[in-house]
């Protein structure tokens, strides 16, 4: 099990963004949260096996229809063993 926290930087707000994101966590069984932060970006932390967290990510770097992904910045997280995965604020 593995934890990574991303920011997501782009047009990534008034798309969609975080609720896309709850739907395809969902769809590859990670958990975590995801918020848009004060300066425009996204941040989220997704929990999964490897291979499910690693496709999160890519979604992630693409994000949905109407969204304009930039980059995005990945750094290791503490698993927490949480459930579901949940929008915030």
């Amino acid at each position: 099990m593995l934890r990574r926290r991303v920011v997501v930087h782009g047009s990534v707000q008034g798309v969609g963004f975080r609720y896309s994101a709850r739907l395809e966590a969902e769809r590859r069984g990670v958990t975590g949260w995801i918020r848009n932060r004060p300066d425009g970006s996204v941040e989220a932390e997704v929990e999964g096996d490897e291979a499910s967290v690693q496709a999160m990510l890519d979604w992630l770097a693409t994000g949905p229809r109407g969204a304009r992904v930039e980059r995005i910045e990945v750094a290791d997280a503490e698993p927490l063993g949480e459930p579901g995965f949940r929008v915030m604020g």
